[in-house]
């Protein structure tokens, strides 16, 4: 059974489509089968991805309308090693009509449970806002992957997001639980970002990923070639930072594993 991750933080900007693609293509090098779920109608980790979102014949909307079984949506991302359910603009009218719909949060949870077996991460690439495409990510989530961003209102917009989980946790998805904190564009001469970073370590312990993704050039233009870092680099320093992530991801899982049995 897979573990199904919302890759969110309700600021712009924190690196959350990057991490999303990085984190699928690094999971996916280490023979892990990997489904990136781009939940977002900017459609970037599906341009991201080397997917045209003005070319899909079937995407995220139509899963969650009840149109077509998530199966039938699915792409295959060969250049990138994982399978890919690809999202666009009409996902801002999935949004409205979700207001009215009969079980609004559960569409994408729903959605998922057969895909679950055929996988073993499901990461949803979510809005930068909450809203009801974020809530069915959060409904149908394991964990909540948080990318953010050491500066000054970071922390301000995390204790929202945390206060959201666990409204959530309460209401409906009682198993939702903080999976992790990443540390994006983080650049080691900046004191507000080390002060911040400090921070977060002392109010989430070890729920803070030690590995930190640099500011790289290589990442910020790898989505313009439709390739994650990975592929578009292997040896730039951001590439090796979301490899060396998932191992810190993996070995985490491991450790959790038998007390979870």
């Amino acid at each position: 059974m897979s573990k199904v991750l919302a890759v969110t933080n309700q600021k712009g900007g924190v690196g959350k489509t990057t991490t999303a693609i990085n984190l699928a293509a690094s999971l996916a090098a280490t023979k892990r089968r990997v489904l990136l779920l781009d939940l977002d109608p900017q459609g970037n980790a599906t341009m991201g991805s080397g997917v045209n979102k003005h070319e899909i014949e079937y995407g995220a909307y139509e899963v969650l309308m009840g149109e077509v079984p998530a199966a039938k949506a699915i792409v295959k991302v060969a250049s990138a090693g994982y399978d890919l359910l690809p999202g666009n603009g009409d996902l801002t009218a999935a949004e409205v009509n979700l207001l009215t719909s009969e079980k609004r949060e559960t569409r994408l949870r729903d959605a998922l449970m057969p895909l679950r077996p055929d996988y073993d991460y499901i990461l949803i690439d979510c809005p930068p806002s909450l809203n009801m495409l974020t809530l069915n990510a959060l409904t149908a989530a394991d964990g909540v992957f948080i990318p953010m961003q050491c500066e000054y209102y970071a922390l301000e917009g995390l204790s929202a997001l945390v206060a959201t989980v666990e409204r959530l946790k309460q209401t409906v998805n009682p198993r939702l639980e903080i999976e992790g904190l990443l540390r994006t564009m983080f650049d080691p001469r900046n004191n507000l970002a080390n002060e911040v970073s400090a921070q977060l370590i002392m109010h989430f312990g070890d729920k803070v990923y030690r590995t930190l993704i640099p500011r790289n050039v290589r990442l910020a233009e790898a989505p313009s070639f439709g390739l994650p870092a990975l592929k578009h680099d292997s040896t730039s320093r951001g590439a090796l930072a979301y490899l060396a992530l998932a191992g810190e991801m993996l070995r985490r899982g491991e450790k959790q594993a038998p007390a979870a049995s």
